[in-house]
């Protein structure tokens, strides 16, 4: 027979004496909040031996308002499956969902607040661990910045990519065809029936999108980081193996609240070096530098941008994959998915790093095998000598810029022309267009105000549009700078991030139209061709602009969001950092 409970005694942390439960109620007599818990729980209908067990939280991001996560209840029926098997006692709650294309002004004006969210979830309910369901672009790292400041054994479940849309005989991506169709329609090449036709055939199935933009980026950020099991990131959101993985994980966190193995422990200086390189080696999206950079931060890592630069020239571009090459998430998957690339990678990689499988880096992928070296190089065949990612500097980025030169036409990454200054995001619409746009194919494009403070929120605009009157002839390339981000899935010469930003009177602010403008991606180089002097004069008259929020979230976060190379995150959530190699 059961040994009974008796209600009278203290609890140890949770509902029941001798758990490791957290206590439900933070006040008053301990054994009072024990027995109203119990009685409480057991008004949902939970046994004692139900309560007995390690409670694992499953931070649920499902919403109707993003296609991503649709089909994350049943993700989470599948990691309910594997805590039971473990003896765990799984609890779903919710948390704040960031779909991407459906969010206003910016999903990235939330990512902090998502991150909040998070933190203090885990941190307020009696939960020993957590699995976090995250899928789309911001929702993976808003988690994983939750986790690291909650310190709550924690593992990451993303959702997979969508299936390839199919039109015509051929594979689609979205987003990046979206982007290529839509400039081809603006263009005058694809009628409106046609670009319906496409509309229909670009998303065949829930998940994220397929080439290696920001979600896939950080999906794969997450599996390099040690926070998912190996494999994860690249199943199809359809596949029943996606069902499978998630089931996988939730008896894997039972046994990581059993070891108590941390957020902390996993996401160390060499995990995030890992995962830099990984990036770097796939292609991924500009905005991983953001969310990496934040994401560390939580953790006192100091990721600087010089860092990512010197990894990148060091780290080899092995993955052929869209929007830099040829191939999409599917492609990865069948050719070994991230495990693969980390084992090519591991002459340059931490394999001492322990994960959520209580395995190094080094023993998780012994075993991976690459099933198709078009997508994924060998360390020794590389597409490229150098990662898809550089940092700029100059008199015009004295913070810094990036640019994802794997994406650039290469004819422009060393490049001098005549700025066409757009003041920001709506100037750029009204304008662009204009047939008295006084615009050549080597102009440089100029967009201002689109930084975490002046747009506000930093949003995915930096992927300035060609004007119409150059598409016409032909081009469908050109040099572009702002300090605003861009889709992990666009691609061009595009140069973003810039900081400091125009918004708090970085020089960006300060380039007026036919100002010249040098780039070279090789010397790291982004100048402004005018004297210092001239600079100052023209700073004697720079007034910031009017800030749009004057209350709620929006004033929270512009009063106290850090910059672009320190991670977009809001200064009184970040510990003092220290730089990675010193971090311990």
């Amino acid at each position: 027979m059961a040994e009974q409970q008796d209600p009278s005694k203290p609890t140890n942390g949770g509902f029941t004496e001798g758990s490791s439960i957290k206590t439900a109620s933070r006040y008053g007599d301990p054994g009072l909040a024990g027995f109203i818990a119990r009685s409480f729980a057991k008004s949902m209908g939970y046994s004692d031996d139900t309560l007995r067990r390690p409670v694992i939280g499953i931070a649920q991001t499902w919403s109707e308002f993003n296609n991503c996560h649709a089909h994350f209840k049943q993700l989470a029926e599948a990691v309910k499956r594997g805590v039971l098997q473990a003896g765990g006692l799984p609890l779903e709650f919710p948390t704040i969902s960031l779909g991407e294309v459906f969010l206003s002004p910016t999903s990235m004006l939330f990512r902090n607040l998502m991150a909040v969210d998070t933190e203090e979830m885990i941190r307020a309910q009696p939960l020993n661990g957590v699995v976090l369901l995250g899928s789309c672009d911001k929702t993976i790292p808003a988690q994983l910045m939750g986790a690291a400041s909650a310190d709550v054994p924690a593992i990451m479940v993303m959702g997979g990519p969508t299936l390839s849309g199919r039109w015509e005989g051929r594979d689609l991506g979205a987003c990046t065809d979206c982007r290529g169709f839509w400039t081809e329609h603006r263009a005058g090449k694809i009628d409106a029936d046609t670009l319906r036709d496409i509309e229909d055939s670009l998303c065949r199935s829930t998940g994220h999108c397929t080439v290696m933009g920001t979600a896939s980026t950080m999906a794969a950020i997450a599996e390099a980081l040690g926070m998912a099991l190996p494999g994860c990131a690249a199943i199809p959101a359809p596949d029943s193996r996606r069902l499978r993985i998630a089931e996988d994980s939730g008896r894997q966190i039972v046994k990581i609240v059993e070891q108590d193995l941390r957020p902390s422990q996993i996401m160390t200086p060499k995990a995030f070096e890992n995962a830099l390189r990984v990036m770097l080696a796939l292609g991924g999206s500009t905005n991983a530098v953001v969310h990496t950079t934040a994401i560390a931060g939580r953790l006192g890592i100091d990721l600087p941008l010089d860092l990512w630069d010197r990894i990148s020239r060091e780290t080899p571009l092995l993955g052929n994959m869209r929007p830099s090459g040829r191939w999409q998430m599917e492609q990865l998957f069948e050719a070994g998915g991230v495990p693969v690339v980390m084992k090519e990678l591991l002459p340059l990689l931490h394999g001492d790093c322990i994960t959520v499988t209580g395995q190094t880096i080094r023993e998780n992928v012994e075993g991976a095998r690459n099933r198709n070296t078009d997508v994924v190089a060998p360390f020794g065949q590389p597409l490229s000598p150098e990662g898809g990612i550089a940092v700029l500097r100059g008199n015009l980025a004295p913070g810094g810029a990036v640019i994802k030169h794997a994406a650039a036409d290469p004819k422009l990454l060393k490049h001098r022309g005549q700025a066409i200054v757009f003041s920001d995001v709506n100037d750029v619409q009204a304008r662009i267009d204009d047939p008295a746009l006084d615009v050549t194919p080597d102009s440089v494009l100029v967009m201002q105000n689109g930084g975490p403070v002046g747009a506000p929120g930093f949003p995915e605009s930096g992927m300035l549009p060609i004007p119409k009157k150059l598409l016409e002839q032909g081009i469908r390339d050109m040099v572009r700078i702002s300090d605003a981000r861009m889709s992990g899935t666009a691609y061009g010469t595009v140069i973003l991030h810039v900081a400091p930003e125009s918004a708090i009177g970085g020089p960006l602010g300060l380039v007026r139209t036919g100002d010249w403008i040098e780039l070279d991606v090789e010397a790291r180089r982004l100048h402004l061709d005018i004297s210092d002097e001239e600079l100052a004069e023209r700073r004697k008259s720079w007034s910031p602009p009017e800030p749009i929020y004057t209350r709620g979230w929006g004033k929270l976060y512009v009063d106290h969001v850090m910059q672009a190379d320190r991670g977009a995150d809001l200064d009184f959530l970040v510990p003092p950092l220290r730089a990675a190699a010193e971090a311990t």
